[in-house]
Protein backbone atom coordinates (compact mmCIF):
# COMPACT_ATOMS: atom_id res chain seq x y z
CA UNK A 1 0.00 0.00 0.00
CA UNK A 2 1.22 3.51 -0.81
CA UNK A 3 1.49 5.52 2.41
CA UNK A 4 4.29 8.01 1.64
CA UNK A 5 4.05 11.38 -0.06
CA UNK A 6 7.49 10.59 -1.53
CA UNK A 7 6.16 7.71 -3.61
CA UNK A 8 6.90 8.39 -7.28
CA UNK A 9 3.27 7.99 -8.38
CA UNK A 10 2.14 10.42 -5.69
CA UNK A 11 4.76 12.97 -6.72
CA UNK A 12 3.75 12.54 -10.36
CA UNK A 13 0.09 13.23 -9.57
CA UNK A 14 1.00 16.30 -7.53
CA UNK A 15 2.83 17.70 -10.54
CA UNK A 16 -0.24 17.05 -12.70
CA UNK A 17 -2.37 19.05 -10.27
CA UNK A 18 -0.15 22.07 -10.89
CA UNK A 19 0.54 21.71 -14.61
CA UNK A 20 -2.21 20.84 -17.07
CA UNK A 21 -1.18 19.10 -20.27
CA UNK A 22 -1.96 16.00 -22.29
CA UNK A 23 -2.26 13.88 -19.14
CA UNK A 24 -5.26 14.20 -16.86
CA UNK A 25 -6.45 13.05 -13.45
CA UNK A 26 -9.79 11.24 -13.53
CA UNK A 27 -11.47 11.26 -10.12
CA UNK A 28 -14.08 8.74 -9.10
CA UNK A 29 -15.54 5.59 -10.66
CA UNK A 30 -17.89 7.35 -13.10
CA UNK A 31 -15.16 9.13 -15.07
CA UNK A 32 -12.93 6.06 -15.04
CA UNK A 33 -15.78 3.90 -16.32
CA UNK A 34 -16.44 6.42 -19.10
CA UNK A 35 -12.75 6.46 -20.02
CA UNK A 36 -12.57 2.66 -20.15
CA UNK A 37 -15.68 2.51 -22.32
CA UNK A 38 -14.20 5.14 -24.64
CA UNK A 39 -11.03 3.09 -25.00
CA UNK A 40 -8.79 5.83 -23.61
CA UNK A 41 -5.27 5.04 -22.49
CA UNK A 42 -5.20 4.88 -18.69
CA UNK A 43 -1.69 4.69 -17.25
CA UNK A 44 -2.48 3.54 -13.71
CA UNK A 45 -4.91 4.11 -10.84
CA UNK A 46 -4.72 4.60 -7.10
CA UNK A 47 -7.55 3.29 -4.95
CA UNK A 48 -8.32 2.81 -1.30
CA UNK A 49 -8.64 -0.73 0.10
CA UNK A 50 -12.32 -0.09 0.93
CA UNK A 51 -13.06 0.92 -2.66
CA UNK A 52 -11.30 -2.13 -4.08
CA UNK A 53 -13.32 -4.37 -1.78
CA UNK A 54 -16.61 -2.68 -2.66
CA UNK A 55 -19.12 -3.92 -5.22
CA UNK A 56 -18.56 -0.75 -7.28
CA UNK A 57 -14.82 -1.29 -7.30
CA UNK A 58 -15.06 -4.93 -8.26
CA UNK A 59 -17.51 -4.20 -11.08
CA UNK A 60 -15.38 -1.36 -12.41
CA UNK A 61 -12.09 -3.22 -12.45
CA UNK A 62 -13.05 -6.87 -12.91
CA UNK A 63 -12.50 -6.95 -16.69
CA UNK A 64 -9.94 -4.17 -16.86
CA UNK A 65 -6.22 -4.43 -17.46
CA UNK A 66 -5.70 -1.18 -15.58
CA UNK A 67 -2.77 -1.19 -13.15
CA UNK A 68 -4.17 -0.33 -9.71
CA UNK A 69 -2.14 0.41 -6.59
CA UNK A 70 -3.63 0.58 -3.12
CA UNK A 71 -3.24 3.95 -1.43
CA UNK A 72 -3.95 5.16 2.06
CA UNK A 73 -7.27 7.09 2.11
CA UNK A 74 -5.56 10.18 3.55
CA UNK A 75 -3.15 10.29 0.62
CA UNK A 76 -5.86 9.82 -1.98
CA UNK A 77 -7.89 12.66 -0.48
CA UNK A 78 -4.87 14.97 -0.68
CA UNK A 79 -4.44 14.14 -4.37
CA UNK A 80 -8.05 14.78 -5.36
CA UNK A 81 -9.44 18.14 -6.35
CA UNK A 82 -12.94 17.05 -5.30
CA UNK A 83 -14.12 17.79 -1.77
CA UNK A 84 -15.44 14.24 -1.48
CA UNK A 85 -13.18 11.80 -3.35
CA UNK A 86 -14.85 8.50 -4.13
CA UNK A 87 -12.07 6.05 -3.47
CA UNK A 88 -10.22 5.95 -6.79
CA UNK A 89 -8.38 8.15 -9.26
CA UNK A 90 -6.62 7.30 -12.52
CA UNK A 91 -4.11 8.97 -14.80
CA UNK A 92 -5.24 9.22 -18.42
CA UNK A 93 -3.53 10.22 -21.62
CA UNK A 94 -5.87 12.88 -22.97
CA UNK A 95 -4.31 14.89 -25.80
CA UNK A 96 -6.52 17.46 -27.46
CA UNK A 97 -6.90 17.59 -31.25
CA UNK A 98 -5.43 20.36 -33.35
CA UNK A 99 -7.65 22.70 -35.32
CA UNK A 100 -6.97 20.66 -38.44
CA UNK A 101 -8.60 17.65 -36.78
CA UNK A 102 -11.88 19.47 -36.14
CA UNK A 103 -14.49 17.99 -38.53
CA UNK A 104 -15.91 20.30 -41.18
CA UNK A 105 -19.56 19.24 -41.35
CA UNK A 106 -22.39 20.46 -43.56
CA UNK A 107 -25.11 21.89 -41.29
CA UNK A 108 -22.73 21.37 -38.36
CA UNK A 109 -22.98 23.13 -35.02
CA UNK A 110 -19.78 24.46 -33.46
CA UNK A 111 -19.31 26.09 -30.06
CA UNK A 112 -16.56 28.64 -29.48
CA UNK A 113 -15.67 29.17 -25.82
CA UNK A 114 -13.93 32.51 -25.55
CA UNK A 115 -12.04 33.14 -22.33
CA UNK A 116 -14.22 31.30 -19.79
CA UNK A 117 -11.94 30.82 -16.78
CA UNK A 118 -13.97 28.56 -14.50
CA UNK A 119 -13.19 24.90 -15.27
CA UNK A 120 -16.55 23.77 -13.90
CA UNK A 121 -18.42 26.09 -16.25
CA UNK A 122 -16.33 24.85 -19.16
CA UNK A 123 -17.04 21.20 -18.35
CA UNK A 124 -20.77 21.81 -18.00
CA UNK A 125 -20.82 23.67 -21.32
CA UNK A 126 -19.05 20.83 -23.15
CA UNK A 127 -21.58 18.41 -21.64
CA UNK A 128 -24.44 20.51 -23.03
CA UNK A 129 -22.71 20.87 -26.40
CA UNK A 130 -22.41 17.10 -26.70
CA UNK A 131 -26.03 16.65 -25.61
CA UNK A 132 -27.19 18.89 -28.46
CA UNK A 133 -24.96 17.30 -31.11
CA UNK A 134 -22.26 19.93 -31.52
CA UNK A 135 -19.64 18.78 -34.02
CA UNK A 136 -16.84 20.32 -31.93
CA UNK A 137 -16.06 22.73 -29.12
CA UNK A 138 -13.25 25.20 -29.81
CA UNK A 139 -11.43 27.04 -27.00
CA UNK A 140 -9.72 30.34 -27.69
CA UNK A 141 -6.40 31.23 -25.98
CA UNK A 142 -6.86 32.05 -22.31
CA UNK A 143 -9.81 29.71 -21.77
CA UNK A 144 -9.69 27.21 -18.91
CA UNK A 145 -7.90 23.94 -19.63
CA UNK A 146 -10.28 21.09 -20.54
CA UNK A 147 -8.13 18.57 -18.64
CA UNK A 148 -8.59 20.35 -15.31
CA UNK A 149 -10.13 17.91 -12.79
CA UNK A 150 -13.12 20.19 -12.16
CA UNK A 151 -13.79 20.53 -15.88
CA UNK A 152 -13.65 16.77 -16.32
CA UNK A 153 -16.00 16.15 -13.39
CA UNK A 154 -18.51 18.77 -14.53
CA UNK A 155 -18.54 17.32 -18.03
CA UNK A 156 -19.66 13.92 -16.64
CA UNK A 157 -17.62 12.17 -19.34
CA UNK A 158 -18.26 14.53 -22.27
CA UNK A 159 -14.69 15.86 -22.18
CA UNK A 160 -13.50 12.27 -22.67
CA UNK A 161 -15.54 11.92 -25.88
CA UNK A 162 -16.19 15.29 -27.49
CA UNK A 163 -13.91 16.88 -30.07
CA UNK A 164 -12.37 19.79 -28.15
CA UNK A 165 -9.56 21.90 -29.63
CA UNK A 166 -7.78 24.48 -27.49
CA UNK A 167 -5.72 27.59 -28.10
CA UNK A 168 -7.46 28.32 -31.41
CA UNK A 169 -7.59 31.83 -32.84
CA UNK A 170 -10.97 32.92 -34.18
CA UNK A 171 -9.58 33.89 -37.59
CA UNK A 172 -7.99 30.46 -37.97
CA UNK A 173 -11.27 28.73 -37.15
CA UNK A 174 -13.09 30.90 -39.68
CA UNK A 175 -10.65 29.81 -42.39
CA UNK A 176 -10.94 26.16 -41.34
CA UNK A 177 -14.76 26.25 -41.65
CA UNK A 178 -14.84 28.38 -44.80
CA UNK A 179 -16.14 25.52 -46.98
CA UNK A 180 -19.44 25.29 -45.06
CA UNK A 181 -19.92 29.08 -44.73
CA UNK A 182 -21.25 28.99 -41.16
CA UNK A 183 -23.33 31.73 -39.60
CA UNK A 184 -21.48 33.11 -36.57
CA UNK A 185 -23.79 33.85 -33.62
CA UNK A 186 -22.35 35.74 -30.65
CA UNK A 187 -24.11 35.61 -27.28
CA UNK A 188 -24.26 39.02 -25.64
CA UNK A 189 -26.02 40.11 -22.43
CA UNK A 190 -27.79 43.09 -24.04
CA UNK A 191 -28.76 44.73 -27.33
CA UNK A 192 -28.74 41.54 -29.37
CA UNK A 193 -31.51 39.87 -31.37
CA UNK A 194 -33.82 37.22 -29.99
CA UNK A 195 -32.82 33.72 -31.08
CA UNK A 196 -36.45 33.01 -32.03
CA UNK A 197 -36.17 35.63 -34.79
CA UNK A 198 -33.25 33.96 -36.56
CA UNK A 199 -32.88 31.36 -39.28
CA UNK A 200 -31.00 28.56 -37.53
CA UNK A 201 -30.49 26.29 -40.52
CA UNK A 202 -27.11 25.58 -42.11
CA UNK A 203 -23.79 25.47 -40.30
CA UNK A 204 -23.64 27.58 -37.14
CA UNK A 205 -20.85 28.76 -34.86
CA UNK A 206 -22.16 29.78 -31.44
CA UNK A 207 -19.67 31.90 -29.50
CA UNK A 208 -19.91 32.43 -25.74
CA UNK A 209 -17.59 34.53 -23.59
CA UNK A 210 -16.82 34.92 -19.92
CA UNK A 211 -19.54 36.50 -17.80
CA UNK A 212 -17.47 39.55 -16.83
CA UNK A 213 -15.34 40.56 -19.82
CA UNK A 214 -17.62 38.97 -22.41
CA UNK A 215 -16.52 38.14 -25.93
CA UNK A 216 -13.23 39.29 -27.37
CA UNK A 217 -12.99 41.89 -30.13
CA UNK A 218 -12.07 39.16 -32.61
CA UNK A 219 -15.32 37.28 -31.99
CA UNK A 220 -17.41 40.45 -32.24
CA UNK A 221 -15.75 41.24 -35.56
CA UNK A 222 -16.36 37.73 -36.88
CA UNK A 223 -19.99 37.55 -35.71
CA UNK A 224 -22.78 37.78 -38.27
CA UNK A 225 -25.49 38.23 -35.64
CA UNK A 226 -25.54 39.00 -31.90
CA UNK A 227 -27.98 37.13 -29.65
CA UNK A 228 -29.46 38.21 -26.34
CA UNK A 229 -31.67 36.02 -24.15
CA UNK A 230 -34.57 38.13 -22.88
CA UNK A 231 -34.78 38.18 -19.08
CA UNK A 232 -37.29 39.36 -16.52
CA UNK A 233 -36.04 42.34 -14.48
CA UNK A 234 -34.29 42.83 -12.14
CA UNK A 235 -32.12 39.96 -13.43
CA UNK A 236 -29.62 41.50 -15.84
CA UNK A 237 -27.62 38.51 -17.03
CA UNK A 238 -27.16 34.76 -16.85
CA UNK A 239 -24.15 32.60 -16.17
CA UNK A 240 -22.37 32.12 -19.50
CA UNK A 241 -22.84 28.37 -19.49
CA UNK A 242 -26.55 28.69 -18.70
CA UNK A 243 -27.02 31.20 -21.51
CA UNK A 244 -25.14 28.99 -23.98
CA UNK A 245 -27.19 25.97 -22.91
CA UNK A 246 -30.45 27.81 -23.61
CA UNK A 247 -29.17 28.85 -27.03
CA UNK A 248 -28.01 25.33 -27.86
CA UNK A 249 -31.40 23.94 -26.87
CA UNK A 250 -33.19 26.49 -29.06
CA UNK A 251 -30.96 25.68 -32.03
CA UNK A 252 -31.59 21.96 -31.55
CA UNK A 253 -35.35 22.49 -31.12
CA UNK A 254 -35.55 24.68 -34.22
CA UNK A 255 -33.77 22.11 -36.32
CA UNK A 256 -35.84 19.19 -35.06
CA UNK A 257 -39.12 20.95 -35.81
CA UNK A 258 -37.98 22.28 -39.19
Amino acid sequence: MIVSRQNQKVKDIRRLLRCKGDRAILEGPHLIREALQAGLGLEYALATPDFLASKTGQELLSNSQLEVAEAEPRLLQELCDADSPRGILAIASLPRPSLESIPVVDNGLYVVVDGIQDPGNLGALVRTAEAFSAAAVVLTPGTAHPNHPRALRASAGSLLRASVAMGVEVADLARHLERVSPTWLALTPADGESISDLDLSGSIVLAVGAEGPGLSAGVHTQADRHLTIRLTPPVESLNSTVAASIALYEISRSRSTG
